[in-house]
């Protein structure tokens, strides 16, 4: 897939989470998977998620045993993205992403040690749009492995990298 073509899929992603304030993170437990919403960064998607949280959280201990996550959105369309999630200290990545929201929800600053990011870098997505009863689908496969899957239902493939 051209380059071209890859930034054009991007986008369409990026224009279909942009505007959505919250979105739901799913981790994996022990006793099985845990959904909690999540305030999205305002941030250029390229491939990746960015999200706040605190060493303290469940999700903090979820994600360091379990990198499989997933990430929901719905707002004028609805979207699932499948990814893996690492935990970020980085300083300077904290203040680039902070926002006077983020202080209100945590009640805290960046610079706080307990405040950490969670990154997740986007395996596939796969999005549904209903308008005048249209459905389109659309997945985006493994960045790394470059595997592309078979759907009945697919009608177009997305590959990020």
């Amino acid at each position: 897939m051209s380059n071209m073509l890859k930034k054009e899929e991007m986008e369409t992603l990026r224009e279909l989470i942009e505007d959505v304030d919250t979105a739901m993170l799913t981790t994996v437990t022990d006793e099985g998977l845990v959904s909690r919403p999540m305030k999205t960064q305002e941030v250029e998607f390229d491939g990746d998620l960015w999200f706040f949280t605190k060493k303290e959280t469940n999700k903090y201990e979820e994600i360091l045993n379990e990198q499989d996550v997933n990430v929901t959105y719905a707002g004028k369309s609805y979207v699932s993205v499948r990814g893996k999630a690492e935990i970020i200290e980085d300083l300077n990545k904290k203040k680039e992403l902070w926002s006077k929201a983020n202080e209100m929800i945590m009640q805290t600053s960046y610079d706080d040690p307990d405040v950490v990011l969670i990154k997740v870098k986007a395996e596939a997505a796969e999005y549904w749009e209903t308008g005048n009863f249209v459905k389109k689908i659309a997945f985006m496969y493994k960045r790394m492995t470059g595997k592309s899957g078979k759907s009945a239902d697919v009608n177009e493939t997305i590959e990020l990298e």
